[in-house]
């Protein structure tokens, strides 16, 4: 009896491989005639019993059939899970056929993801575009880091923590080698694309000096914007939480450092910021902007030697710094309010009212030359006007006249 049961099953089982090989021939035909619709409710119909019982010949033409059939359609997400699958079984008779459906439907989304984001705006659609592309060609990484800016931009930033948070699982950092030259033209150095396109632009000799470099890592930058989001959801806490975490694998990581520091700016705290900045320049000693930034901290905090002695040492190390030398002026300008509320108090006093006048006199020649190294820098109206103002309280005429015409002409 027990024979009679299992010769039966087996029986069963041959129907049903039968059965299998059949609606996959009427499947084959549909996409030939392009019924992928057809196609793809015969191969619904018998999924259950190739997964359990089919052979792998029959499991492999079935996932080629139906992503051959959903790529048709334009569902590439199930498509590529069809195909995904597919290869995951090694080597089949259908190997070599898939590569090419799925060329053609990585470079139709990654295509169609650009155009979203560059000329529709549409940027969550831009985010699932690129995403998917990824997930087509998961060598791809940096598809991963265009959908989570895109889903930035859309403000769906609960998508754009999560693919954040894949490219740092997947470790990926944005370096890229660049392949680089000068232009002859215009003196500026460009990236060429590849080796083999700067080696053909270098023998025109429109360009010179080949260069292999290397982008910088997008890592800091990854982490920063997981913070900024953080923030920006009202989430302060795990933002400063996400910055230090990633602080504490890379201690020496000044960009890391700076964008923590630059939470603190943010969320108005300034001493924090000071910190870290002292901090950074411990790590990066001959950088004039962390001095310059220190500057500002110890002025905003009313430390007026301090901040004096930073952005000195912010124009010793960078001797052409406009911006350092404006704000050595303003430090000592800042002498001033004392001096002005004095006199307006002593303005029937002409002896204490004199005295005033010549102390002001002297801080305005101490701001003098700072004024004039930050306007021969950077010149702007501001400069303009306030060395107007100087000249004029220090009753050098010619001067004051100069930039009275010069401060007119820009206004």
């Amino acid at each position: 009896m027990k024979k009679q049961i299992l010769a039966l099953s087996l029986g069963f089982m041959s129907l049903g491989l039968m059965a299998q090989k059949s609606e996959l021939k009427a499947a084959e035909k549909a996409i030939k005639k392009q019924d992928f619709t057809s196609a793809l409710t015969t191969l619904n119909s018998i999924e259950g019993s190739v997964m359990v019982n089919g052979e792998d010949k029959y499991k492999s033409k079935f996932y080629f059939l139906k992503g051959k059939a959903l790529s048709a359609k334009k569902d590439y997400k199930n498509a590529a899970e069809a195909f995904t699958s597919l290869k995951e079984m090694g080597k089949t008779k259908y190997s070599s056929e898939v590569d090419p459906i799925m060329n053609q439907m990585i470079q139709e989304v990654s295509n169609k993801a650009v155009d979203l984001y560059n000329n529709k705006k549409d940027y969550k659609n831009a985010a699932e575009n690129f995403y998917l592309t990824y997930k087509l060609s998961p060598t791809d990484t940096s598809f991963v880091y265009n959908a989570a800016i895109s889903a930035t931009q859309a403000k769906e930033y609960d998508t754009a923590i999560a693919y954040y948070k894949e490219l740092r699982k997947i470790g990926y950092t944005g370096i890229e080698t660049q392949y680089v030259a000068t232009n002859k033209a215009t003196g500026k150095v460009e990236n060429l694309g590849s080796k083999q396109q700067r080696d053909l632009m270098i023998k025109t000799g429109n360009y010179i000096k080949p260069e292999t470099k290397s982008s910088e890592s997008k890592t800091a930058t990854i982490v920063k914007n997981i913070a900024l989001i953080l923030k920006e959801q009202g989430k302060t806490d795990e933002a400063i939480a996400a910055l230090a975490e990633a602080r504490k694998a890379n201690p020496k990581d000044l960009n890391l450092l700076l964008n923590e520091a630059d939470m603190y700016i943010k969320l108005k705290k300034m001493d924090k910021f000071g910190e870290l900045m002292s901090e950074a320049i411990a790590l990066d000693p001959e950088n004039p902007t962390l001095y310059y930034n220190l500057g500002v901290v110890n002025f905003n905090q009313g430390r007026m030697e301090e901040a004096k002695k930073y952005y000195q040492k912010a124009t010793e190390l960078k001797p052409d710094y406009g911006d350092a030398y404006m704000n050595l002026a303003v430090v000592v300008l800042n002498k001033d309010k004392a001096i002005v509320e004095e006199m307006n108090k002593n303005l029937s006093n002409f002896k204490k009212y004199d005295e005033l006048a010549l102390k002001q006199k002297e801080v305005y020649k101490e701001a003098l030359p700072f004024l004039e190294k930050a306007d021969s820098l950077n010149r702007s109206i501001d400069t303009v006007k306030t060395l107007m103002n100087l000249y004029e309280v220090l009753e050098q005429t010619d001067k004051a006249t100069e930039y009275r015409d010069l401060y007119k002409s820009m206004k």
